[in-house]
């Protein structure tokens, strides 16, 4: 709870998943449409021994009951001006921002950051994400039956050769390239 209070104080928002141990007193519980799945909106109190010390001032919690998924969940969060439903949705958009950097670790091919500052490593990453754009539209574009993996493998091995792109995909070249794997020795000499 140490950093919640420190994003507090920051004056930032967050919205995080509460645990079944927490220790809270209630203070105050507003009306909730339980239609929307929402079933309680509480000013609360941290009571635990070390979280009391973290986090001194009232936190909100809301019970949220999703019919999608027949599951219960309870969100703690310091914003206390937002609709108890826009909190629990907040919550629901941080999953899709953590899929988005678990989706850029599996897809983007970054194996060293050549600068570990700050704008350096924004600038890998968004290189990074337009050439992955860039070889998704070419895909698209020449209708491409491969996957991007194996149209990046391609571009790498044939970056300088002076033939046009829509020449190079469609002649036997690429077939043959693309299939080749450079990296792998062949156990048996079939």
């Amino acid at each position: 709870m140490g950093r919640r209070y420190g994003i507090d104080q920051a004056h930032a928002t967050f919205v995080t998943r509460g645990k079944r141990n927490l220790q809270f007193q209630r203070r105050y519980s507003r009306d909730v449409d339980r239609s929307t799945g929402l079933r309680s909106d509480q000013t609360v109190i941290l009571t635990g021994v070390q979280t009391s010390k973290e986090y001194p001032d009232p936190l909100r919690r809301v019970r949220y009951w999703d019919p999608e998924t027949d599951k219960r969940f309870v969100f703690i969060t310091n914003s206390f001006s937002l609709p108890a439903l826009v909190v629990t949705q907040l919550y629901k958009l941080r999953w899709r921002v953590e899929l988005f950097f678990k989706w850029i670790k599996q897809h983007l091919r970054i194996k060293v950051f050549y600068g570990t500052s700050a704008n350096a490593v924004k600038t890998q990453l968004w290189i990074a994400i337009c050439t992955d754009l860039l070889v998704a539209i070419l895909k698209k574009e020449l209708d491409l039956p491969h996957s991007l993996y194996p149209i990046l493998q391609f571009l790498s091995v044939s970056i300088f050769k002076k033939t046009p792109i829509s020449q190079a995909f469609s002649s036997e070249l690429y077939m043959n390239e693309a299939s080749r794997d450079y990296n792998q020795l062949l156990l048996f000499n079939l």
